[in-house]
């Protein structure tokens, strides 16, 4: 079982940065592959960034690469999602996921552990 908390959402203008954290507790997070995906109202629940066990394969959804960045630190079981050039489309609820499989899915149920989700508003 692991236990993931979001932190670091809130509201910016366009152009900014915000930086979310997900912290893990219950199990090490090296066990697993990490994704951070995000809904919009009325929109699917989608993959923007993802990265392997060891951060060494890493996706990124076509609207955010050059934006933004995953990161892990495995032994702070943290991962990090770095938003640069926010945009107002960018306005989600954003969640922290972990998935026991042992390549890195876009399918969001590929992965079995969520955090509670934290609200990311880019105002225009």
């Amino acid at each position: 079982q692991v236990h993931l908390v979001e932190s670091g959402g809130g509201l910016v203008q366009a152009g900014g940065s915000l930086r979310l954290s997900c912290v893990a507790s219950g199990r090490a997070l090296s066990n697993y592959v990490m994704g951070w995906f995000r809904q919009a109202p009325g929109k699917e629940r989608e993959l923007v960034a993802g990265a392997s066990w060891n951060g060494g394969i890493t996706y990124y959804a076509d609207s955010v690469r050059g934006r933004f960045t995953i990161s892990r630190d495995n032994a702070k079981n943290t991962v990090v999602l770095q938003m640069n050039s926010l945009k107002p489309p960018d306005t989600a609820v954003y969640y922290c996921a972990a998935s026991s499989t042992n390549a890195l899915r876009i399918a969001p149920d590929a992965y079995d552990y969520w955090g509670q989700g934290t609200q990311v508003t880019v105002s225009s």
